[in-house]
């Protein structure tokens, strides 16, 4: 291992002292695809190394799940302890917890399950600490709530995240518009949708033979970069949305605090003290993206305790279907729909229909 380090640190210093301009992109996308499969054998040994064993194969429950990941000391334990009513040891040590630690809150009718992970430290993508344990764990979550010290966040937010991307994880970020398909002969091809400011056939060419493929078709639908090419042959990568929770605001003055409130997708709290967890849950839940579906059985009022909760891009009524029983569709004639989803209230609709937020929705079985 220590040799993939020594050539990965190798080649970012080239990559570093080279000028970046349309000239050196060639070569940059040469290092960066060399650098890239690299951090692929380092990731893959050894396998015990995974998110499961010692306390971190947490089984998956409820309707999303979100991941604490930050420095020791940040205040992550005593955000679970008081979101969730689970109590995960706080100490004035670091490294207090050192297993993940579940926990379930429920908001807007829907289960989120909180993962409390160990506090990871600089260099935990090139295996130190249990770096790689805390962010497998990462990479099978909905959100990321990255908990910063308040007194010095921006240092450790750009630290963090430089961990989470030398795992694969993109952080509010959405898989580039990338067409990409290999083939057995023809060379390589690549089509450009919009104007391109980085990439050229030869850039192409030399990011795709570094992976030995000499045969391939290439659609650029955005302004793409070299790293975005290397994400889509890569195949592996992960796109999570993630919020910045500054935590300890009883430390600093109204004046710091309106200067805090302007980075994005940042929430500032005080975990200790409960403070501005309502603005906390509420972003959770948009960058969730969930959708609440209540059902109506025939000749009842709609169910509106217990709804079915789906993602928001997955929101069809032949999922609404699978998640209240597979058995369903095979009787399924059509379904019934008010919201605002449908045109008229109520809409007879199919099982591809996308539901809406809210939506009433009745099924209707075969007879």
């Amino acid at each position: 291992m220590s040799a993939i380090l020594q050539r990965i640190k190798e080649i970012e210093d080239e990559v570093s002292r080279t000028q970046r301009n349309k000239n050196t992109e060639y070569h940059l996308g040469q290092l960066k695809a060399k650098v890239a499969k690299l951090r692929r054998e380092l990731l893959a040994e050894p396998k015990s190394s995974g998110g499961g064993g010692d306390g971190f194969d947490v089984s998956k429950t409820g309707d999303a799940r979100v991941g604490f990941i930050g420095f020791p000391s940040v205040g992550k334990s005593t955000l679970l302890s008081n979101l969730a009513g689970v109590y995960s040891e706080v100490a004035a040590y670091e490294f207090t917890t050192l297993t993940t630690v579940p926990g379930v809150i429920r908001y807007k009718g829907s289960k989120v399950q909180l993962l409390d992970l160990p506090g990871i430290i600089e260099g935990a993508k090139d295996g130190k600490g249990r770096g790689r344990q805390v962010i497998a764990v990462a990479r099978t979550c909905s959100l990321i709530f990255i908990v910063l010290d308040v007194l010095k966040p921006l240092h450790d937010k750009k630290v963090i995240e430089r961990e989470l991307e030398g795992f694969g994880i993109r952080l509010n970020k959405q898989p580039p518009d990338i067409s990409y398909r290999k083939k057995n002969k023809g060379g390589v091809n690549l089509s450009q949708v919009v104007p391109q400011s980085y990439l050229d056939l030869n850039t192409v060419k030399a990011i795709l033979a570094e992976y030995k493929i000499h045969n391939a078709d290439i659609v650029l639908k955005c302004d793409a970069t070299s790293d975005d090419l290397i994400d889509v042959v890569e195949g592996n990568r992960t796109y999570i949305p993630c919020i910045y929770l500054l935590n300890k605001i009883d430390q600093i003055s109204i004046q710091e605090l309106d200067i805090i409130y302007k980075i994005p997708h940042a929430v500032p709290i005080s975990a200790h003290h409960k403070w501005n967890f309502d603005d906390l849950l509420e972003k959770m839940w948009d960058y969730l993206n969930l959708v609440r579906i209540y059902t109506k059985p025939k000749g009842q009022l709609p169910d509106y305790e217990t709804p079915v909760v789906l993602h928001a891009d997955a929101s069809t009524v032949e999922n609404l279907c699978n998640k209240l029983h597979k058995a369903i569709l095979r009787e399924f004639k059509h379904a019934v729909v008010w919201g605002t989803s449908v045109k008229f209230s109520p809409m007879r609709v199919g099982k591809e229909h996308v539901l809406h937020d809210e939506d009433v929705v009745q099924i209707v079985k075969k007879l």
